[in-house]
């Protein structure tokens, strides 16, 4: 009996993964399955490489990363028609996200050496014959598995960071896109030609598994909530830390006094971008009631416009089959418990693309409030003020991003969030600001990548005491005398003793 290929599912034939598209099923490309012995042998180059990259120092490692910069600027428009080809992303959303990854690149390679660079660190009186030093020591190989909905700016967030910070990096890009994962690792080889600093593995959920055991020092891992779990699991068995960027359910506040016209705009596209299959898209809306059905209505108008297609639409396929199941089941359960239609509905699923979805009046314990859609798919619902807005989007255990639309209020909103991100005025832009942290709390993971505290997470801190003088009190000795005892006392007190 010969398989049926569904688009867009990876298939093994021949000990090979092949890629397809998910619009069309047109084969993309054909790369290895990573055996066990394949996945350690990856990692032991990468360990053989570290020492050489980590060697190169700060200077050394900007320039070749500011010359893989260079390779993506120049040839954006080929990675991102790869990228429409293999994930069914619109060639203008995959532009803007080879620029963003292109972005962090640039700030990784130009902040590593300020950000981690030895510093001294200011003793204390109590040990000030001491000077304290600091430094981020490299880890050493670290495992990065990727998504497919971001296969170029999510892997790069944690692998351009983590080579900026001396480390080498092994990639199991998700098996939905290996060819861009597998793109990007040329790429970079092509400008760092001596040695394997970033490295790929190809294949299932097995080589993901594989490379959690595999001995690297840390791994980075963006997914699902439930995998991120398994990872950690995994990961436990050797101790090995873990970066952890999983699921989101991220809600949009409207305020009273918010521009509408504004968070219609940012709302469609931070709910709809990528037909809605984005780790801190927007799922779910507050409007408080005195805007509520002007928002609505705006929000429909726009969505209304968009157009669903394989080339030039907007929105294009579903790129995992299976995730149309789940946007069907959330639709049909929130307009069987009450829900409304407004744009789309129950016929939006028309495999392989789902048309804009918006639904109101949808119970907060519905699949589609509680659970992560991933799918151009957005509840907006109605509540009395702010304050009930917050009470609700901080009802689930996801922590992600999150949005604000208002003036007088809106910041304060914001900080109010049960999330790692928030937006006042717009929507996923603190993924693009390579100066900012990113990652959740809660069911949506922890860890950082981005910023200053991305290239931290990539580095050991190593902390060194010296000691430049006799000690006036001595503490850490058997030598010390009953005296020097009474003398620690009464500075003790003297310095800590005060009441207040």
């Amino acid at each position: 009996m010969t398989a049926v290929r569904v688009p867009g599912a990876p298939i093994i034939s021949d000990g090979r993964l092949v890629s397809t598209s998910p619009a069309t099923g047109a084969e993309v490309g054909r790369l290895p399955v990573a055996a066990g012995d394949d996945v350690t042998r990856a990692v032991e180059r990468a360990r053989e490489a570290a020492g050489w990259w980590a060697g190169l120092g700060f200077t050394g490692r900007r320039e070749r990363l500011l010359r893989w910069r260079g390779v993506l600027a120049r040839r954006i428009e080929e990675l991102a028609e790869l990228m429409h080809a293999e994930g069914g992303k619109p060639v203008p959303d995959a532009i803007v996200e080879v620029l963003t990854a292109i972005e962090h690149i640039d700030w990784a390679a130009r902040n590593a050496g300020q950000v981690l660079r030895p510093r001294r660190v200011r003793s204390r009186l109590i040990l000030a014959e001491f000077t304290g030093h600091l430094e981020y020591q490299p880890y050493g190989v670290v495992g990065v598995i990727g998504p497919w909905n971001y296969p170029v700016f999510t892997p790069i967030g944690s692998t351009a960071y983590a080579l900026a910070a001396g480390n080498t990096v092994v990639l199991k890009p998700s098996e939905y896109t290996p060819v861009v994962g597998q793109w990007l690792v040329d790429s970079l080889a092509e400008v760092v030609p001596e040695q394997p600093v970033l490295t790929a593995v190809h294949g299932l959920g097995d080589v993901g598994a594989a490379l959690c055991r595999s001995g690297v020092n840390k791994l980075a891992f963006t997914g699902s909530t439930a995998t991120a779990k398994k990872v950690m699991a995994a990961c436990a068995e050797t101790l090995t830390p873990v970066l952890l960027e999983a699921g989101g359910k991220d809600a949009m506040i409207v305020d009273s006094d918010a521009d509408l016209d504004a968070a219609a705009e940012a709302c469609v596209w931070g709910g709809l971008t990528n037909a809605g299959q984005t780790c801190i898209g927007i799922e779910r809306v507050y409007a408080v009631e005195p805007v509520f059905d002007a928002f609505v209505g705006k929000v429909v108008e726009r969505a209304g416009r968009l157009t669903v297609g394989a080339d030039g639409s907007d929105i294009g396929p579903i790129t995992m089959p299976g995730q149309l199941d789940v946007i069907r089941r959330h639709i049909d359960d929130a307009l069987a418990r009450g829900g409304r239609a407004v744009l789309g509905g129950a016929d939006a699923v028309q495999p392989p693309y789902v048309r804009p979805t918006i639904l109101v009046d949808v119970p907060e314990d519905s699949l589609a409030v509680r659970e992560e859609t991933f799918g151009p798919t957005l509840t907006i619902n109605r509540v009395r003020d702010a304050e009930e807005a917050i009470t609700r989007a901080n009802a689930l255990p996801y922590g992600l991003g999150g949005s604000v639309f208002g003036r007088r209020r809106a910041v304060a909103i914001a900080r109010r969030l049960r999330s790692g991100m928030a937006a006042v005025n717009s929507t996923l832009t603190f993924a693009g600001m390579s100066t900012l942290p990113f990652g959740g709390v809660g069911e949506s993971g922890f860890g950082r990548i981005h910023g200053e505290d991305g290239l931290r997470e990539f580095g050991r801190p190593k902390a060194v005491t010296r000691r430049r003088a006799r000690s006036l009190l001595p503490a850490m000795t058997f030598e010390r005398t009953p005296a020097d005892v009474a003398r620690l006392v009464k500075v003790t007190k003297l310095l800590y003793g005060r009441r207040r």
